[in-house]
């Protein structure tokens, strides 16, 4: 009789995982529909170089924001970008020659897995999200994370972004929820399952 009662309860805690984390996991999937990240990646962890490289994401960013003032959905933010490709390069070569460093810097705008982030205001689930990657030199040491689209960090931040998101991806994103730590662990295991599977 006992052995009944565990299996019961191991049921259904599984179907009750299966549930929250295809619920999550689909609010993530809504989300990254509408979000652009920005990574931008230091040639190594020197504090010359972690140094250059906030001097190429606020250039970047700064750059960006008046080209991005009147995208209305993340299709019109990711034409804007692949268009402005070059010129954001430019200002990114711009910051490190200011910066005094001679490496190279690529930028693209492609699908890549993030990780879960964690912000002043607001965290992001791992994920599949479209990103703006600025690579610099052998791109090796420590990066920063936000959202270019819309904008969510630092002098180009919007006030407020609540137009931009559901109530669901709102309580996913905050700590409105008061599961909000499970949540994205479950989320993190679903991303984590959906890699090794090669989905």
């Amino acid at each position: 009789m006992k052995h009944r009662v565990w299996e019961a309860s191991l049921l259904f805690l599984l179907a009750l995982l299966l549930q929250t984390g295809g619920a999550a996991l689909r609010t993530q999937e809504a989300l990254s529909d509408k979000i652009i990240r920005v990574r931008v990646v230091a040639h190594s962890d020197a504090p010359a170089d972690q140094s250059a490289k906030l001097q190429v994401r606020d250039r970047v960013l700064q750059e960006a924001a008046p080209l991005l003032a009147d995208a209305r959905s993340r299709a019109d933010a990711e034409a804007v970008l692949r268009d402005a490709l070059p010129q954001l390069a430019h200002a990114a070569r711009a910051a490190l020659d200011a910066s005094g460093c001679a490496y190279p810097v690529t930028l693209e705008l492609r699908q890549t897995e993030c990780p879960t982030r964690y912000y002043d205001a607001f965290a992001l689930p791992a994920g599949r999200y479209l990103s703006l990657r600025v690579l610099i030199g052998d791109a090796a040491g420590q990066n920063w994370w936000c959202v270019a689209f819309p904008p969510l960090c630092g002098a180009v931040a919007v006030d407020d972004a609540s137009d931009a998101f559901t109530a669901s991806e709102i309580r996913l994103m905050t700590r409105e929820s008061p599961r909000y730590a499970l949540r994205f662990r479950v989320v993190e295991c679903w991303e984590t399952l959906r890699q090794r599977l090669g989905a």
